[in-house]
């Protein structure tokens, strides 16, 4: 038994069976509370906190949840979890009855069937963690989670969903269950749930990157590995959280998980490693014991099953952790996923490119990209400029048209497979062009800002054609860090910059150049090498450090361009200044 539930007080409630919806088993449910009652301030109620969510309070209400430690048979997660899951929502919410309407038309009935419940193939078998619920709440879980599949078809390999389900049912009805979860899948703005193999494999990754920064655990893990490598560990970071830690642990680490997302989820690893090596660095120690008898895989489940931390210590652990901002984490997630997706292979500064098909377009990205194409080429003609944005050449040539379209494809599908291959699925649509939104840079912020991701285009009046894939939303701007100041520069290392003419070159982040994972050097990257994004009401920017690689005026009518740290490029024109002829954005349909 863990050393926390010797020492804790345990609370024999006796509505303990009327704290949990009845598809749950509360007898193997252990209540443990930190502390003596009186000890601290009382806990906040959801009429209190609801204020705070209602006025999009964010870092007053994550604070509040990380430092009220609810009992786990607390009325409170029964509607505090929904409207933190509500508040993910991408699109118009669900009509009532639209769940049940969804279980009709997938099993033909409301009545939950006598046979097993077959599961979609992205559910792993072996982690279809239950915790308490009875043999009716794993049938209700079954079907949350085969709803859930038929209505996200996109959705390929997610092992982490069927625990989360499981845990949200033991606070909440089937249905609540399902739109929590639906609103977590389809959460724009914070990850949750990784839904296919590629991102469960980034995600490990990227808690292996991030474990560096706290040398001595990371280390320590890996000299007790031995044979196996760190990796195999790693690869099991979620269950060390879902599988492993006592009910109440997880329960707690959830508060705070659906409200601030995944990040949760790397900061409670990075506790439960700092935790592991604190226990096991003598070698008279148990945990050390355990880790040489039958390996440190089995040693930190083992550990995880019996934290010797309570929950309020173990998230207190996570949260204290320095130097793991949101920002420095979401860098080396899509550096990871970059360096997985993409076949380059990486010589100086040059990015010589695989021929994997995996860096061409699909077939759908080629209709895509013909559709695009047609958008631009219907507007042919002599007095208009906006087709000279794809076929950088004097309005003269116009009359070979077979030529300049095949021309103009070519640079369309060379474009198009420098962009991540998830956006390659969405149909680009056009939302600014000076041509006919006039060149104002508040037109621009009202017909873009919201847009994620976006490409913009530059046609000069030397007839150089550039631009950028920006991977966050220009409203970013507006945006505050914890202490309240302006963001000066926003961004992930997802952005990147283009020339099309004369020259066709692409150039991504510098972070993206750097060895990978399997180089045990330094990978880290400066802040002026991190600047990808900056706008204000006189002007925008794309890439800092050293000089501006695009800088744009209020009127959009004059620019310059330079070299900069962020992506080690050249000027994207020769002389430096330019003046705008044409400029485009497109942001991406569905994405």
């Amino acid at each position: 038994m863990p050393s926390v539930m010797l020492s804790a007080v345990l609370e024999e409630e006796p509505d303990l069976y009327e704290a949990f919806p009845p598809h749950v088993d509360p007898s193997g449910i252990t209540i443990l509370t930190d502390s003596p009652p009186g000890k601290k301030a009382p806990l906040k109620t959801f009429e209190e906190l609801q204020p705070i969510l209602q006025q999009g309070r964010k870092r007053e209400l994550k604070l509040l949840i990380r430092e009220n430690s609810w009992p786990i048979n607390s009325p409170i997660r029964a509607s505090l979890w929904p409207a933190l899951c509500r508040q993910h929502q991408h699109g118009k919410s669900m009509l009532d009855g639209f769940y049940w309407d969804m279980v009709t038309q997938v099993f033909g009935t409301v009545e939950l069937p006598d046979k097993p419940i077959m599961l979609p193939p992205f559910v792993e078998a072996t982690h279809c963690l239950g915790y308490h619920l009875t043999r009716k709440g794993r049938a209700v879980a079954d079907r949350v989670v085969s709803v859930l599949g038929y209505a996200c078809p996109d959705i390929t390999y997610s092992p982490s969903l069927y625990p989360i389900t499981a845990a949200l049912l033991h606070f909440m009805p089937e249905e609540e269950c399902y739109h929590c979860m639906a609103s977590l899948v389809a959460s724009k703005e914070k990850m949750f749930i990784t839904q296919t193999k590629l991102l469960n494999e980034v995600t490990w990754k990227t808690v292996m990157q991030i474990a560096k920064k706290h040398a001595s655990a990371a280390q320590h893990l890996s000299r007790l590995s031995g044979a196996i490598g760190p990796e195999r560990i790693y690869a099991d970071w979620q269950w060390w959280i879902l599988a492993a830690l006592p009910f109440p642990h997880l329960v707690r680490v959830l508060d705070c998980f659906f409200h601030e997302g995944i990040k949760v989820f790397y900061r409670v690893a990075l506790a439960i490693l700092i935790l592991f090596h604190k226990h096991s660095t003598n070698q008279n120690s148990e945990w050390y014991a355990e880790a040489t008898k039958n390996g440190v895989d089995h040693a930190v489940d083992k550990f995880c099953r019996n934290m010797p931390a309570s929950p309020t210590k173990l998230l207190r652990t996570a949260f204290s952790i320095r130097a793991l901002s949101s920002q420095y984490i979401s860098r080396v997630f899509i550096k990871t996923e970059m360096t997985l997706k993409s076949k380059q292979v990486i010589t100086g500064s040059r990015l010589v490119r695989s021929r994997s098909s995996d860096n061409l377009p699909t077939s759908q990205s080629q209709v895509n990209i013909q559709m695009m194409s047609h958008t631009l080429t219907i507007r042919e003609s002599p007095r208009s400029s906006h087709l000279a944005l794809w076929f950088p050449f004097p309005n003269a040539v116009f009359s070979d048209q077979r030529q300049h379209s095949s021309d103009l494809r070519q640079k369309l599908f060379t474009l198009w497979s420098w962009l991540p291959v998830r956006i390659t699925m969405y149909q680009p649509v056009l939302l600014y062009t000076t041509e006919e939104h006039g060149c104002s840079l508040t037109t621009f912020y009202v017909r873009v800002e919201h847009h994620e991701p976006t490409l913009l285009m530059i046609k000069t009046c030397n007839n150089e054609v550039f631009g950028a894939y920006c991977s966050t939303r220009w409203f970013e701007r507006n945006q505050k860090d914890e202490r309240g100041n302006r963001q000066a520069y926003f961004g992930t290392g997802e952005t990147f910059l283009f020339s099309l003419h004369p020259a066709r070159a692409k150039y991504p982040w510098v972070g993206c150049a750097k060895n990978d994972s399997t180089d045990e050097g330094d990978t880290r990257t400066t802040h002026a090498n991190s600047l990808f994004m900056a706008a204000d009401n006189t002007m925008i920017t794309i890439g800092g450090g050293e000089g501006q690689a695009i800088w744009m005026d209020e009127n959009i009518r004059f620019g310059k361009t330079d070299r900069c740290s962020t992506f080690n490029n050249p000027p994207l024109c020769p002389s430096g200044d330019f003046e705008i002829r044409v400029l485009e954005v497109y942001g991406f349909s569905g994405a």
